[in-house]
């Protein structure tokens, strides 16, 4: 994850939850891309040593192990930055170009394109190579993605088969993705939740915060009054976060009082902030614990660094004997 600020719900239920599972299942490695940050926030990047820290207190209050997983930080592990110049060294600059994801994230720069393409660093242009290298230097086989992201593995792959292509080698795994069910979870302005939107609600939200920006949200825009019948099928925010929420039970009360007209979206909205509340409270909590520790959260980071730095060391000695220097480096 790319360290721009505190997580939200959004990244709990969307990326955390499968994180969660998959570390008891696989060697997993979890990285805060520090370096990818710059890409798109290159002036501000005066904040990302405390947005690292605030993304590793996310990831240890929801309960990522760092004794079962390996946790590191990209910029700790240099040789991701040498394997990144290699591989761009063979990699094609049309194959980069007609990455999906990069030409989106160009257009969200900014909306005028003139604008957008002056903003399109050098950096953020090959920024899949880099993508390709955190990977390759891991030798991962699978890698944990939506459906819609697809298209990150595919260009990963066709780095790593060329590479073990042009040097007749069957060093690097082709990774695959290993889908998960991503719930799209919108923000009170009922638009995809972001950080960036100012549209989302943070793992770190204060109950307070909690409900002044639930009672925000967008709900049936159909219902004008309290007493006239809502819709959830049309409710934009509070029905959908219900469901992620609650049991059957539970949403189909929360149903038949919204669709007969018992309780009004304020209300509602107040229930709804009641149950974020109740469920994030647990992990507030340990977060709040944490941050007043934080030698020993960096300490965990420092754990993982050393883990990661170890393995990424055989990884390049590995790819430089491959392609002929190590006999320059020793």
């Amino acid at each position: 994850m790319r360290p721009t600020g505190m997580l939200h719900i959004g990244h709990y239920y969307g990326t955390l939850l499968n994180w969660l599972k998959f570390q008891s299942e696989y060697d997993c490695f979890y990285s805060i891309v520090d370096w990818h940050a710059l890409t798109t926030k290159y002036e501000e990047s005066h904040q990302i040593k405390q947005n690292v820290f605030e993304v590793l207190l996310d990831w240890l209050s929801v309960g990522i192990n760092p004794e079962i997983a390996t946790v590191y930080l990209q910029s700790a592990i240099p040789e991701i930055a040498v394997l990144h110049l290699l591989l761009s060294m063979i990699t094609p600059q049309n194959w980069v170009e007609r990455e999906p994801t990069l030409k989106d994230m160009i257009k969200m720069l900014a909306k005028d394109e003139t604008q957008a393409l002056m903003r399109a660093t050098y950096g953020l242009i090959g920024y899949p190579v880099l993508m390709t290298a955190d990977i390759l230097m891991f030798k991962g086989n699978l890698v944990p993605v939506g459906k819609d992201q697809e298209s990150h593995l595919e260009f990963a792959r066709d780095v790593a088969r060329k590479f073990n292509s042009l040097y007749k080698v069957d060093y690097f795994p082709e990774p695959m993705p290993k889908f998960t069910q991503t719930p799209l979870i919108k923000g009170v302005d009922g638009q995809k939740m972001g950080k960036s939107f100012d549209n989302d609600i943070k793992i770190a939200d204060t109950d307070a915060d909690t409900v002044s920006k639930i009672t925000k949200a967008i709900t049936d825009r159909t219902r004008q009054t309290k007493n006239q019948p809502g819709h959830t099928d049309l409710c934009e925010v509070p029905y959908p976060l219900y469901k992620i929420l609650v049991d059957e039970n539970s949403l189909g009360k929360v149903k038949e009082e919204c669709e007969s007209a018992k309780i009004g979206c304020l209300d509602c909205k107040k229930q709804l902030a009641g149950v974020l509340n109740d469920t994030f409270r647990e992990i507030r909590h340990k977060r709040s614990e944490l941050a007043k520790k934080p030698d020993e959260v960096l300490k965990i980071l420092d754990h993982g660094n050393k883990a990661a730095s170890k393995i990424a060391r055989q990884t390049l000695s590995d790819v430089e004997s491959i392609m002929g220097f190590s006999v320059f480096s020793k």
